[in-house]
């Protein structure tokens, strides 16, 4: 047994707010409470004296994909504030690679850039015998270069593919950069690592997310992911509290076998059911009901309407499956709302316990369907630190629609349950800095102003904490083990030197835990 001692203890537990310290039994923890703990555990625990530093459960990543990010520390970093800078760092990485070897990277956006979108013309010059796929920060893009389309068979007399977009030119060819599920015509293309190399990315990456304070994340990659985390898994070596989204196109084979939410151990379990309903602000793609400014007629992508969504929702719930469904425009997320309120009705007639049904994003709603969520007890599963990112973006193409866009302010009065992530490797999975957007709702240089981009919607300390502690614990179904520090719970949490609720707001984006402790066992120690 361990006794963490001597420390400022937040438990995040309403029945026991603070303590000074905590007993631990192998996995659990079994008492929280006051020094007065040292006399009655004596002889029987190994001491720690945490030296008057706090402590807090550990935080969760609700919404994060775990192979793109692990892999994307591989690949090139985009997220530059020129074109030019971009392809600087395209140019040296050509440079170490052979003929042929494809050239990734992640996290370029043309609307910080004052070029706009790049082209294949950009590309081609500095990597003719490469081909070249960056994708985009929002990952609902892609560029790529004249070798890439080549490889990919992408012309001018390539069509759309439904739910995606071929940037074309004045003469119908393609320039280079690809939207939503075009994307896949040039990625499909791409040798994939295999499993091995994935569940290696993700073991390493672990130590960043552990040093950011994270000890659980919810998957929204693929069948390669889940593959390399169950390899990882079976041998001892995940040290993440994982939960696993299936996409919607393997509902049919997850429905043929029975597999349902909640499926796995406390170390990586089935989630929900991951749909599509539209695309993302950078490119226009997300689904509205008005047009974007400026740009007359484009109401972005709905990739389906609230009658799909229920149908699929209808098959997932009766097998005892969950469904998180992307929504970032107004329209999509009155679709997606539309659907879960049939949904619960069908699950009321058919005596289906009302499951944990989320929205991943919530980023745009209409004034009518700000209530919804809490009404209907749908998660929103939202991401800080895409506000302050976003914000210029938002007032540019949604202008006064934009006071409901990242409204997490608006869900938690109206009482819906916040679940807070980043969305990696769209953003960094860092939840300090998603604490500090939370709280601030702006960016490091102050901007738009002191008190934030529509400071209504800020959040305190401690309900931006709770976002990322128990909102995950309950959207995964596990809030009865995690997301607070009590009697019978997981012993996950972390250690920092400073105290969130009296620091400088500003010093949450250079905080790190200087410990990181999951299932009672120390996993980082800086």
């Amino acid at each position: 047994m361990k006794l963490l001692h001597n420390a400022r203890i937040y438990t995040l537990n309403s029945s026991q707010p603070t303590a000074s310290a905590l007993v631990i039994d192998r996995e659990r923890i079994i008492e929280v409470g006051s020094e007065a703990l040292l006399d009655e555990y004596n002889v029987r625990v190994d001491k720690e004296d945490m030296d008057g530093r706090v402590i807090l459960p550990g935080f969760t990543d609700s919404h994060l994909h775990l192979q793109h990010y692990a892999l994307g520390l591989l690949g090139i970093d985009c997220e530059t504030n020129t074109l030019t800078a971009c392809l600087n760092r395209v140019s040296g990485r050509v440079s170490m690679l052979g003929p042929g070897e494809w050239v990734k990277g992640h996290g370029w956006n043309q609307a910080n850039w004052p070029e706009g979108f790049g082209s294949v013309r950009d590309l081609d010059p500095v990597s003719p015998n490469n081909p070249v796929y960056l994708t985009a920060k929002s990952l609902h893009a892609a560029w790529v270069n004249t070798a890439a389309l080549q490889i990919s068979g992408i012309n001018a007399n390539t069509p759309d593919p439904r739910n995606g977009k071929i940037q074309r030119d004045e003469h119908g060819e393609p320039t280079g950069i690809l939207f939503e599920t075009a994307m896949e015509l040039v990625n499909r293309t791409i040798p994939q690592p295999d499993t091995k190399t994935i569940a290696t990315a993700i073991s390493k990456a672990q130590t960043n997310l552990w040093r950011m304070g994270l000890t659980g994340v919810h998957d929204f990659d693929r069948r390669e992911c889940f593959l390399a985390l169950q390899q990882l898994n079976e041998r001892g070596d995940l040290h993440l509290r994982v939960i696993k989204s299936i996409p919607v196109e393997d509902l049919p084979h997850a429905y043929a076998i029975g597999l349902r939410s909640g499926f796995g151990d406390d170390w990586l379990r089935i989630g929900s059911i991951k749909v599509f309903m539209d695309g993302a602000l950078g490119p226009r793609t997300a689904a509205m009901f008005q047009s974007y400014l400026n740009e007359p007629g484009n109401r972005g992508m709905l990739n389906m309407d609230g009658e799909e969504l229920f149908e699929i929702g209808r098959q997932a719930v009766e097998v005892g499956f969950s469904l998180a469904v992307h929504a970032i425009g107004d329209r999509a997320n009155h679709e997606a709302l539309a659907a879960f309120s049939r949904l619960r009705d069908h699950e009321k007639a058919n005596g289906i316990p009302a499951l944990r049904h989320r929205i991943e994003h919530v980023q745009l709603i209409h004034p009518d369907d700000a209530g919804q969520l809490a009404k209907l007890n749908v998660v929103a599963s939202m991401q800080p630190v895409h506000a302050p990112s976003d914000m210029l973006m938002a007032d540019r193409y949604w202008g006064e629609r934009a006071s409901l866009a990242y409204a997490w302010r608006t869900q938690r009065n109206h009482g819906a349950v916040l679940a807070f992530g980043s969305d990696a490797p769209v953003e960094s999975p860092n939840p300090f800095h998603g604490l500090h957007a939370a709280v601030t709702r702006r960016r490091v240089d102050y901007s738009p102003g002191v008190e934030g981009w529509h400071p209504e919607q800020r959040l305190t300390m401690q309900e931006a904490l709770e976002g990322y502690t128990i909102g995950g614990a309950y959207a995964a179904c596990m809030d009865d083990r995690l997301g607070r520090l009590a009697p019978d719970y997981l012993a996950d949490l972390i250690v920092l030197n400073s105290d969130l609720f009296d620091c400088d707001q500003d010093d949450l984006l250079t905080l790190e835990s200087s410990a990181t402790m999951i299932g009672g066992e120390w996993v980082w120690l800086s």
